[in-house]
């Protein structure tokens, strides 16, 4: 078949683009699985512990505790996404992007054969937090190995089809939880839909192996050759070919100035803006979280039933169809996030969604309104639209732009941390929290969309056609506590090195970046002369030796 399964070009990046996104499809998988069957009684039978409406309802019982441990269970998938992100902040660049997917898609496999096969609600909780675990792992990597595989025109389409296939992951959930809820009440109605995640994560498995791995971590190790061969596969053009070989040495003169990176840099205020630029990945991760999107991907079936008064088989309907608009709306997102940016989607989508939370803690404030109750579910629908084309691909996507390379393992890892934390402090705290302040919840929600937009305009740079080498420079023409405003003004001036279609508009050697190599390499090189040697530096002697 030849090496990457014979592909080349753009077939070998969609490729690629489809073994990250069935990875992220089983995350959305996963977090929409269990909220319809909160509503079964054959999975409650099993877990009473978690039941927040028991019919009869006992005179001892005690709803906030009951959806405590609701909030618990369903929150330790991501408690151990959140361990499993951490963990990669030390594995990343040690195991490589292909490695950690692959170990983390493992880890998922065993806790989901665990989980499906549960008993009791401690086996089920250990279970979610092991498959949690792995894919932590998983989101922390595949978006860093996605960038660093795609061009800039088309990274942000590749991306945002991860995201896509998210909602398509949820939507899938909620159809599979509805078809085989028929078939109570028997266990089956909900071990399968626990169990079908493992068919996609043993996908994951069997494919990953055949595809190339990130040429910047391969250059990161010194693997010039391999690094040269990706690239040359990547873009379908000989190794010889002066657009690889002007990608090749830009990405060896990255590494070349920021290979002494460490876990600790990115956490400096170099020139570099390491901390900065780590702030900027992790706030974008925690922006998504804290918007209020999974009290509807994790509860939309249970929202649909309690909160607005609908029966248990209308609400999983509700659900499904929910997330069948979710997905279509997220097509939205692939053929607008180049032409219209980053920051474009992301202000628009912060602001539909404060729209929309303001409106449903208006709808659900009077109860047993069937008026209201129809608006209301209008606009859970409406919130899930402007929340896909803003916010869902995006926190996968520019995180992974915005760092350097020498901490982008690390920085993505952390990144993602805030996006699994924040996620579990929304998932633990939505039932009680609808239990105890009721529509308000939804006034909560609204206030933080609501300040996401001024953050978004002021701080976050546009990133839409830019190389991940040309970030770096954007960055280093900022300094100071004022770079923090500076850096979106920069990104918007400096001209571009290539263009919408990803054609070279400025070569590399005509850049600051390349003389300031020229400089590095001449100044190697006289102090090696002065040694009685004709050696220049280590690095340029094995990007010259690789290029030729």
């Amino acid at each position: 078949m030849g090496k990457f399964y014979g592909l080349r070009g753009t077939r070998l990046n969609v490729a690629i683009a489809i073994v990250a996104g069935c990875d992220f499809a089983l995350f959305g998988y996963d977090q929409g699985v269990l909220g319809g069957l909160l509503t079964l009684n054959s999975f409650l039978k099993y877990f009473p512990q978690i039941n927040t409406a028991p019919d009869p309802m006992p005179a001892d019982f005690n709803a906030s505790h009951a959806a405590n441990l609701q909030g618990i269970t369903v929150g330790g998938y991501t408690l151990g996404c959140f361990f499993g992100a951490a963990a990669t902040i030390w594995l990343g660049n040690m195991l490589g992007r292909k490695r950690t997917i692959f170990v983390g898609s493992c880890i998922m496999i065993v806790g989901a054969a665990i989980q499906c096969s549960s008993y009791s609600l401690g086996q089920l909780i250990a279970s979610r937090l092991l498959t949690g675990f792995g894919n932590g792992m998983n989101t922390s990597t595949v978006p860093t190995w996605q960038s660093e595989t795609s061009k800039p025109h088309r990274r942000g389409q590749m991306v945002m089809i991860e995201g896509l296939l998210i909602v398509f992951g949820v939507m899938i959930s909620y159809w599979i939880d509805l078809g085989f809820s028929f078939l109570e009440p028997s266990t089956i109605a909900w071990r399968f839909p626990i169990a079908f995640q493992i068919v996609l994560a043993l996908f994951i498995v069997c494919t990953i192996p055949g595809l190339p791995e990130s040429p910047r971590w391969l250059v990161y190790k010194g693997k010039y050759e391999k690094a040269l061969e990706v690239l040359s596969a990547l873009n379908d053009l000989p190794e010889t070919d002066p657009r690889v070989q002007d990608e090749f040495k830009a990405m060896c003169d990255t590494v070349a100035e920021e290979a002494s990176g460490s876990f600790r840099d990115c956490f400096k205020t170099n020139k570099n803006r390491n901390l900065h630029r780590t702030i900027l990945g992790y706030v974008n991760q925690m922006f998504q979280q804290i918007s209020g999107i999974n009290i509807i991907t994790y509860y939309a079936a249970t929202v649909f039933k309690d909160s607005i008064g609908l029966s248990p088989f209308l609400s999983r309907l509700l659900a499904a169809l929910n997330g069948t608009e979710y997905f279509f709306a997220s097509f939205i997102a692939i053929f607008t996030i180049e032409r219209f940016g980053r920051r474009s989607l992301m202000l628009f989508g912060a602001t539909g969604q404060a729209i929309s939370m303001s409106i449903l803690a208006g709808a659900t404030s009077v109860p047993n309104n069937s008026h209201l109750g129809i608006l209301a579910t209008i606009f859970l629908f409406v919130f899930n639209t402007f929340f896909a084309i803003g916010w869902l691909g995006m926190t996968w996507l520019y995180p992974a732009e915005i760092t350097p390379l020498s901490i982008r393992a690390p920085a993505s890892a952390i990144a993602t941390t805030a996006n699994w934390i924040f996620n579990f402090m929304v998932v633990m705290v939505t039932p009680p929290a609808f239990a105890n302040i009721k529509y308000k919840t939804y006034i909560v929600y609204a206030v933080i969309n609501a300040f996401m937009v001024p953050c978004t305009y002021f701080f976050f740079p546009e990133t839409a056609g830019r190389s991940l080498e040309e970030m770096d420079e954007i960055f280093h023409e900022v300094s100071g506590f004022r770079g923090a405003w500076d850096v979106v003004r920069v990104a918007r001036t400096r001209p571009r090195r290539y263009g919408r279609r990803g054609e070279l508009l400025i070569s590399y050697d005509d850049t600051e970046a390349a003389r300031r190599r020229s400089s590095v390499v001449s100044r190697e090189a006289t102090k090696s002369a002065r040694k009685g040697t004709d050696a220049g530096s280590d690095v340029g002697e094995k990007v010259e030796t690789v290029s030729d």
